[in-house]
């Protein structure tokens, strides 16, 4: 495998490790907010909109991320390889 491939594999797991994280502390934030406020929602009917509303703000950012790494894979060369280009680019400035 070549340098620039290893370099472009690295940052898209560097990605997917990152984005991972995100949504684990995404579902952990929701589910702690939800679970604190819990006792001082008064109405059943209230509840029930806000379990709605939770499961629908995880569901959908949750497929928003997902959908990003998988575009993210599919062009992983372009993206990454632009990046590392780039970076190179301004590193050798610097010298």
């Amino acid at each position: 495998m070549s340098d620039l491939k290893q370099r472009i594999e690295a940052l898209y797991r560097s990605d997917v490790r990152g984005s991972v994280l995100l949504i684990a502390c995404l579902w952990a934030t929701i589910l702690f907010v939800l679970l604190m406020t819990w006792a001082y929602i008064p109405h059943g009917g209230i509840k029930v909109v806000v379990v709605i509303a939770a499961a629908a703000v995880l569901v959908f950012n949750t497929a928003a991320i997902l959908a990003m790494l998988n575009h993210y894979k599919e062009d992983k060369d372009f993206i990454y390889g632009l990046d590392i280009k780039n970076a190179d680019a301004f590193r050798n400035r610097q010298s």
